[in-house]
């Protein structure tokens, strides 16, 4: 097919080619090649060639969604790390890119909630939080803890009551129509009700570092690729003003870009990024050493993440 045939998802005009090179999952061994390439029009960038919503589905499937991994070292050291006060502290310092820390009052919707740990800090924020998750499995983990998840995409999802808050937290990137996302978001918030979403930020200066590495191109998972520009023109087109929009650099995505460029071998699954021994010591190193970076980074918009916060108009 040529590339002149390919149309934009957001758009609906033709792409042009966005990169010199292909990209490949650096995660779980998934051997396909797929191209970044860039809309001529809107200037969104997106994965080609673009999965079927049943590849998608069967991908998640076999190498995504929550397994019920339970009672191994990486969980452990993982759950004990997230219930202690050091976890706190490491978000005021290293950057909450999953709201974790947004204190409010109200009915908030965490999209893709798997297990639940993003609602626990919710409640104890002082909402009044639901989930919606499409894993089963992970699911009844999230309702054993007494919360309301429900079992539906959020196409097919309906409630009586509207949502004060609504939590995309690096889930919009996955979509295949992220303009229709937003549109089902819009539908269900009340009249002054905020959408939060954090995504990979396609203009990342570890993306110029990294190139095919670069950790957030996670193929073909992630399907669109966001710059604060074409995220801020969608959820315009989408009725939502942008209250708030800040970048952040997770040290945990730099050290996994990091593994990846060490370790990573296209069509085999880089163990190294579940090594909690390794992580950490990485997460430490480049938080302490290079701190001055990625503040920078951030300061010139050029941060790993994308934080944003809209309200309803």
């Amino acid at each position: 097919m040529e590339v002149s045939a390919l149309k934009c998802i957001n758009c609906g005009l033709a792409l042009a080619e966005g990169t010199n090179y292909l990209v490949w999952d650096t995660r779980f061994g998934i051997g396909k090649e797929y191209q970044i390439q860039v809309c001529s029009n809107c200037g969104l960038e997106q994965t080609q060639p673009l999965p079927s919503q049943d590849e998608l589905t069967g991908l998640y499937e076999a190498y995504y969604n929550f397994s019920g991994e339970k009672n191994t070292r990486y969980t452990e050291l993982r759950a004990a790390f997230i219930n202690s006060f050091l976890y706190r502290l490491w978000l005021a310092v290293d950057g909450d890119i999953s709201f974790q820390c947004m204190n409010g009052a109200g009915k908030l919707l965490d999209v893709g909630c798997n297990e639940g740990r993003g609602l626990e800090f919710f409640k104890a924020h002082g909402f009044s939080a639901e989930g919606l998750e499409l894993n089963s499995r992970a699911a009844e983990v999230a309702r054993s803890k007494g919360f309301t998840v429900h079992g539906s995409s959020l196409e097919g999802f309906a409630s009586e009551n509207k949502y004060d808050v609504i939590v995309l937290s690096n889930v919009l990137e996955h979509s295949l129509n992220p303009a229709d996302m937003l549109q089902h978001i819009y539908r269900l918030l009340n009249s002054e009700g905020q959408v939060w979403i954090s995504c990979p930020n396609s203009q990342s200066w570890l993306r110029a570092v990294f190139g095919r590495y670069w950790i957030n191109w996670h193929v073909p998972f992630h399907v669109t690729h966001f710059s604060s520009d074409t995220l801020r023109e969608m959820l315009r087109v989408s009725k939502f003003e942008v209250i708030k929009l800040r970048q952040e650099t997770p040290a945990l995505w730099v050290s996994h870009s990091l593994i990846a460029r060490l370790f990573a071998k296209q069509g085999r699954q880089t163990g190294q990024l579940r090594s909690a021994p390794l992580v950490a010591t990485l997460i430490l190193l480049i938080r302490g050493l290079f701190f001055p970076l990625l503040w920078l980074g951030n300061l010139s918009k050029r941060g790993d993440c994308l934080v944003v916060v809209a309200q309803k108009i």
